[in-house]
């Protein structure tokens, strides 16, 4: 199955945004990206090396034009980012780093999941967390094409059940296998610290890296 999107909007322009960049571009989407400087201060190498599939542009830009949005951005600027037009599918590829976001009490407590504060702060966007559990690097290093046997594997969560139908279709696209873990309550299955997180695993190794996931704090 493959995603039809033609317009994949970044936000953010670090590691992890220019390494889905690369592969939204090698996959034959237009790629808008932006950071939080504005568009004059996105890294040239990266435009160069999309190209004509690349696009430097504002955030307003990346989530009014993109027919989807990934958000690569510190977990500390997550309510800066503008409202997308409803229905519009976003994928949070983020994860919660206290030294550099600062302690968020619902984190620590158990309370909500980093993709679920993303969710309430774009309550008419259709929020589905997928790649969080990537070190960076490996997000090319590891793609394979669509039936590779033993391909890595990415989760998708979220509480829609056809976005997470076309993030997986993208996420099989972009060389990974996809494991759907259901809504995204279940997002700290694969947040910092949780046996999922960083390593390479198979969709059945993911999957039950998944289940040995143990939370310290209670909702």
């Amino acid at each position: 199955m493959q995603c039809s999107m033609a317009k994949i909007g970044i936000l953010g322009a670090g590691n992890i945004g220019k390494q889905i960049a690369r592969l939204a571009a090698a996959a034959g989407h237009h790629v808008l990206l932006s950071n939080s400087r504005g568009p004059r201060n996105i890294p040239y190498d990266i435009i160069l090396e999309l190209g004509e599939n690349g696009t430097r542009s504002t955030a307003a830009e990346v989530v009014a034009e993109g027919e989807l949005v990934v958000v690569a951005i510190p977990l500390a600027n997550y309510d800066q980012i503008p409202q997308p037009p409803a229905g519009t599918i976003v994928i949070d590829a983020g994860n919660y780093y206290p030294d550099r976001d600062g302690v968020i009490p619902e984190l620590e407590e158990g309370r909500t999941t980093v993709s679920e504060l993303l969710q309430a702060h774009l309550p008419e966007a259709r929020v589905v967390k997928a790649f969080n559990h990537f070190p960076a690097v490996a997000l090319t290093a590891d793609a394979q094409p669509p039936g590779t046997p033993n391909r890595r594997a990415s989760i998708v969560a979220g509480d829609d059940p056809e976005a997470r139908a076309t993030v997986a279709a993208l996420v099989d696209e972009f060389g990974f296998d996809a494991l759907d873990i259901g809504e995204l309550a279940a997002g700290w299955r694969v947040e910092r610290g949780t046996p999922a997180y960083l390593p390479r695993f198979t969709r059945d190794e993911l999957a039950q890296k998944v289940r040995e996931a143990e939370r310290q704090h209670t909702r």
